[in-house]
């Protein structure tokens, strides 16, 4: 006679009680050190001092052209921080001490679930800081627009960590490899979302590329948002992609986890 013993759901926890305790032990060391926050946006402020002014005057930034940029020097923060986070569990992994989480009674899944959600705070941190820093510089932005950005914002970056963890899981020891993938990816995602320039008179091949990076879509729906143009098309395109970011984000991490 064979003796099936069925583990308790209690026992096995709850996936959002765990993705929460995840997210907590991911946020501590930022939290004892915020100041690595500030110290991450040495980039695009660089970026907002130099590269900004020459914009002024450039055909498809409009007249507010601080109105332009910032949104995407947003999307641009989101996409370099959250594709990098996958290091730290390369780290953790080299480490051991990603193998000794696989043993606790934590779901699985909420491992990758609370990495990935753990990317909404310092995201949402940043997007803050340089919104501010970039007023006085002739921002002019509607607030209600720039909460939801920020919201938007968080959503892809949450999709954007978990696919970086992805990678992460599947390289394993060949860490070189997630470099070569995650910079490969990373500059032509960029060039090709008008972050930084006016896409509108590139030429036929460029725009097909452009139409099917959901890069893009994510950057027009934030300088719509910011502009309080909250019926505009590009912001229904913008939630598709990000929403459609995450979900594929987080069901390719939590299949790579298991």
């Amino acid at each position: 006679m064979t003796l099936t013993l069925d583990t308790p759901r209690a026992v096995r926890g709850n996936i959002v009680r765990d993705s929460a305790i995840v997210m907590g032990r991911e946020l501590r060391p930022m939290l004892r050190d915020p100041v690595s926050v500030v110290f991450s946006l040495i980039q695009p402020l660089i970026l907002l001092a130099l590269f900004g002014p020459l914009l002024k005057g450039v055909p498809g930034t409009g007249d507010g052209v601080w109105n332009w940029f910032i949104p995407g020097v947003l999307v641009m923060i989101a996409i370099f921080g959250t594709t990098m986070t996958g290091s730290n569990l390369l780290i953790e992994m080299q480490q051991g001490s990603h193998e000794r989480m696989l043993v606790t009674p934590l779901r699985r899944s909420s491992l990758l679930i609370g990495r990935a959600c753990k990317e909404m705070v310092p995201l949402a941190a940043q997007a803050i800081l340089i919104i501010l820093v970039a007023l006085p510089l002739g921002l002019d932005v509607n607030a209600a627009g720039a909460a939801l950005g920020i919201v938007l914002l968080g959503v892809f970056g949450v999709g954007l960590g978990a696919l970086s963890y992805a990678l992460a899981l599947a390289v394993r020891e060949q860490d070189w490899m997630f470099w070569v993938v995650q910079q490969t990816l990373m500059f032509p995602l960029l060039i090709l979302s008008g972050t930084m320039l006016p896409l509108d008179d590139a030429p036929g091949w460029m725009k097909v590329l452009v139409n099917i990076n959901p890069l893009g879509y994510v950057v027009d729906a934030e300088r719509a948002l910011f502009a309080g143009d909250f019926a505009s098309g590009s912001v229904l395109a913008g939630v598709v992609a990000a929403v459609s970011v995450a979900v594929v984000g987080l069901g390719v991490g939590v299949r790579a986890v298991k």
